[in-house]
């Protein structure tokens, strides 16, 4: 099973995530934007140069920094 986190993954791309490595704040603010283990997220966009993320969860976009998108791990 290849690990790797969201800034890795390719645009349009679609994966289910397996853990979140962050501290007890960032996890409970991912929670309740619907970013938890076993969710399956699609990568909607990213910007050049460590911009932000946009990612697919159910049917609401969110918008991610990429020092918390590095944290998302993601089989």
């Amino acid at each position: 099973m290849n690990r790797f986190d969201l800034a890795q993954m390719n645009q349009g791309e679609t994966r289910t995530i397996i853990d979140i490595q962050g501290g007890y704040g960032m996890i409970r603010r991912l929670e309740s934007l619907g970013v938890r283990p076993g969710v399956v997220i699609t990568k909607v966009s990213s910007q050049l140069m460590r911009g932000p993320i946009t990612i697919q969860v159910g049917n609401s976009q969110v918008a991610l920094g990429y020092g918390m998108a590095k944290r998302i791990i993601l089989e």
